[in-house]
């Protein structure tokens, strides 16, 4: 690889403190391969374009927004960023443990990257009702 992105970088991208901005498009494009993959629970994009609006539609659809990060591992081509999102939304806080899997290209940018995080149990599991549907359909998978 010819740019070696560092545990430092990942921290500083996977690291926002409720009150503060998110990265800009400029600090993604250092990291970021330009036909990116990006994936999560609930969507797909390709392009760096499209990562950046997702993240910037995340972002104004909540009244703030915070990532912290928990541990780090980059093997060759492969990292690993183990974080907790929080999203706070009319006046609630959600909270998101989850896990990002980074895969790196020959010149060392990120051309893949897939987050992995349960998004229905935070989301939903606190409204009266839905909240217990949603315990009930998890148990039949896990019983």
């Amino acid at each position: 690889m010819s740019q070696s992105i560092s545990i430092e970088d990942l921290k500083s991208l996977f690291t926002k403190p409720y009150g503060e901005d998110a990265p800009t498009k400029q600090k993604w494009a250092q990291f970021y391969d330009q036909n990116v993959k990006f994936i999560d629970p609930t969507q797909e994009k390709k392009g760096l374009d499209s990562y950046v609006e997702a993240q910037e539609k995340l972002v104004k659809r909540c009244d703030d927004v915070y990532l912290e990060t928990h541990a780090i591992s980059i093997t060759g081509n492969c990292g690993f960023v183990e974080w907790t999102m929080g999203l706070k939304i009319m006046g609630k806080e959600f909270l998101y443990p989850g896990t990002t899997r980074l895969i790196f290209s020959e010149d060392g940018l990120i051309k893949e990257h897939r987050d992995y995080f349960d998004f229905c149990g935070p989301t939903f599991g606190p409204v009266p009702i839905l909240g217990s549907f949603i315990r009930w359909i998890y148990s039949i998978f896990v019983a």
